[in-house]
């Protein structure tokens, strides 16, 4: 099969669909690969490293369309991509099709093959393709919370982990799943105290089984998310309900009881966030401050570690891939569960019964 890697194109996305790595295990099971030139400079993979793993590079992201079977991208394909997209070709990607009517329509129209990322999913339910980016972004959203808690970033100007006879600050998680777990992890390393919320008890009961004791939980529900916001420093949204949009779980009328420069971070953006007042932001310009309190709302928080980033995905991504190359988008799904439970879009026939709710 033609595999294509184009170069992204979404605002600051770093990543790239492939690492060289991956590359040469295509081509070692008889596929060629076509990737658009630097698409893979700014993860610190130059044109060269790709050549000598043995694809074409291309001169523009046009050729990478024309000549591909398959795309293996990162993120959505943006408004310029739509008319390169061609009937039947596959793509697999990150979609979020739950947060843009605009792109389904679109996706439709091509009568391409979607299968997304995010909605690839074991029997057990794992989502086995959205955990390395929600590791990413949970451990990131302490780092740049922390970063925006600085006077100069219009934050309180407060020290996450806090010194000797200064207490440390106060985080609230909301959602204790892979983001949740991760940016739990990191805020109580920082010495941070935090605040896990979730409706299942069961996962909280695992939270409480390997945090340390300064890490606690508590059941969410309104009451006690609105007694949060009014004591934490910096509050973490980390709640996904796969192809659905998130829940709006910080109202706007919860931040005029917050302090002045507290900051939240909400990872849920791609699915339409979980803060009533989220608009998605770009690492251009991350962050909005309403009724004085700072919002961090980066669609694509992992695309500014894209090295890391782009090697941890395609270490889960390329076995999907492998599979849809070598027996084709059809076999694939039928051989694989969790394929099966990825397609979306089947040239303009809906798959996924959530993508009626979209468009309608």
């Amino acid at each position: 099969m033609k595999i294509g890697i184009p170069k992204e194109l979404k605002n600051n996305e770093s990543r790239v669909g492939m690492t060289p790595s991956g590359v040469l295990e295509l081509k070692n099971q008889g596929h060629e690969v076509f990737v658009q030139t630097s698409a893979g400079a700014a993860s610190n993979f130059p044109d060269e490293f790709y050549k000598d793993a043995g694809a074409a590079i291309v001169k523009d992201i046009e050729s990478v369309y024309q000549k591909a079977d398959l795309i293996v991208k990162v993120k959505e394909p943006q408004p310029k991509e739509y008319q390169l997209i061609k009937k039947g070709q596959i793509v697999f990607t990150y979609f979020h099709f739950a947060s843009s009517k605009p792109l389904t329509e679109a996706m439709i129209e091509n009568q391409s093959v979607a299968i997304a990322y995010e909605m690839v999913q074991l029997s057990n339910g794992t989502l086995p393709l959205l955990i390395p980016m929600s590791e990413v972004a949970g451990r990131m959203a302490i780092q740049q919370g922390a970063k925006y808690l600085e006077k100069p970033k219009k934050g309180k100007g407060l020290l996450l982990g806090g010194v000797p006879g200064v207490q440390p600050g106060r985080v609230m998680v909301l959602g204790d799943g892979t983001v949740g777990i991760q940016a739990a992890k990191m805020a109580a390393g920082l010495g941070a105290q935090v605040t896990v919320m979730d409706i299942d008890i069961d996962k909280l009961r695992y939270v409480n089984d390997i945090m340390p004791p300064h890490v606690v939980t508590e059941f969410s529900s309104e009451y006690n998310v609105r007694k949060g916001v009014r004591r934490n420093d910096l509050i973490i949204g980390g709640v996904l309900l796969p192809g659905e949009e998130a829940p709006k779980l910080v109202t706007k009328d919860m931040l005029s009881t917050m302090e002045k420069g507290t900051v939240m971070v909400d990872v849920a953006v791609d699915q339409g966030g979980c803060f009533e007042t989220t608009r998605p932001t770009t690492h251009d310009e991350p962050v909005f401050v309403e009724d004085g309190v700072v919002h961090y709302c980066v669609a694509n928080i992992p695309g500014a570690v894209p090295q890391t980033s782009t090697i941890a995905l395609t270490n889960v991504t390329l076995p999907y891939v492998s599979q849809i190359a070598n027996s084709g988008w059809k076999n694939a799904i039928e051989k694989s569960y969790e394929l099966k439970k990825g397609l979306s879009l089947a040239e303009g026939k809906f798959i996924d019964e959530q993508i009626h709710k979209i468009i309608s």
